[in-house]
């Protein structure tokens, strides 16, 4: 079983920039695709990221594409989430995850969460 754990969360201004980081347990990580989700208050989980397990393909939902990067570095056991120009609407909590397939943006599809971060950006 992977476990993640997520850092790198906290407030931040408008326009700012944050980088989360998430490192798994396990050596296995390299070969599964990592996404990052976020839920803010009152609102369901959401897509964010993914990185394909090689690095060689990310996708992006379309409210972070352009401000976020998705990255990852497999001789780490590490993904990591760049975030640039935040807004107040990106506070949420920040969860990255683990699956299987090539990619997705469904939760259901993701096997491993870790616990989250708080990201608090103020206006």
């Amino acid at each position: 079983q992977v476990q993640l754990v997520e850092s790198g969360g906290g407030l931040v201004q408008a326009g700012g920039s944050l980088r989360l980081s998430c490192v798994a347990s396990e050596r296995t990580f390299s070969s599964y695709t990592m996404g990052w989700f976020r839920q803010a208050p009152g609102k369901e989980r959401e897509f964010v990221a993914a990185i394909l397990w090689s690095g060689g393909r990310t996708y992006y939902a379309d409210y972070v594409k352009g401000r976020f990067t998705i990255s990852r570095d497999n001789a780490k056991n590490t993904g990591y989430l760049q975030m640039d120009s935040v807004q107040p609407e990106d506070t949420a909590v920040y969860y990255c995850a683990t699956t299987r397939a090539l990619v997705s943006v469904r939760l259901r599809d993701y096997d491993y969460w870790g616990q989250g971060t708080q990201v608090t950006v103020s206006s």
